[in-house]
């Protein structure tokens, strides 16, 4: 858990320098704990040294009001280290997520992100993602985009 709340910490540590604290940024390894628990964490290594993860759930459980349709799956803490940036892990991260919530019976996924993280709602978009709604949550300091993504086609 230490080691994925760091990798958490380094791989978020963008966002918040940029103003986005996103609560992977900054939470406690408790927090991580917790939040796996409620899904399947999937971990990235290079060697002996943990790289990306990813955890996965389907259907998800959102709160009352978040802009998602029943039984969708959803992911989260997709985190791909600094040094290994621009070498598809992300990509492939996203694709494993992907796969696991089509295996787990969803055929949508659902994600959100920072509305101010241009770059990374572009990110999606390009891989198939559309805007939904938007979401506050208590533990951000910013409004969330919610895309989500048809893997039925």
């Amino acid at each position: 858990m230490e080691e994925l709340t760091a990798l958490l910490h380094r791989a978020y540590a963008d966002h918040a320098a940029a103003g986005r604290v996103f609560f992977a940024s900054y939470q406690s390894v408790q927090d991580t704990a917790h939040r796996l628990g409620a899904g399947e964490c999937w971990v990235a290594c290079r060697g002996t040294k943990l790289v990306g993860s990813v955890t996965v759930a389907a259907p998800c459980t959102m709160p009352a009001g978040y802009p998602v349709p029943a039984g969708a799956g959803s992911f989260w803490q997709l985190a791909v280290d600094p040094a290994y940036r621009g070498t598809g892990l992300g990509q492939r991260l996203l694709a494993l997520a992907e796969e696991r919530v089509v295996a787990l019976g969803s055929t949508v996924a659902v994600i959100d992100t920072s509305a101010e993280a241009v770059e990374l709602v572009g990110w999606y978009r390009r891989r198939g993602y559309v805007p939904v709604g938007t979401w506050r949550w208590d533990v951000t300091n910013y409004e969330s985009v919610v895309l989500l993504k048809d893997l039925a086609t």
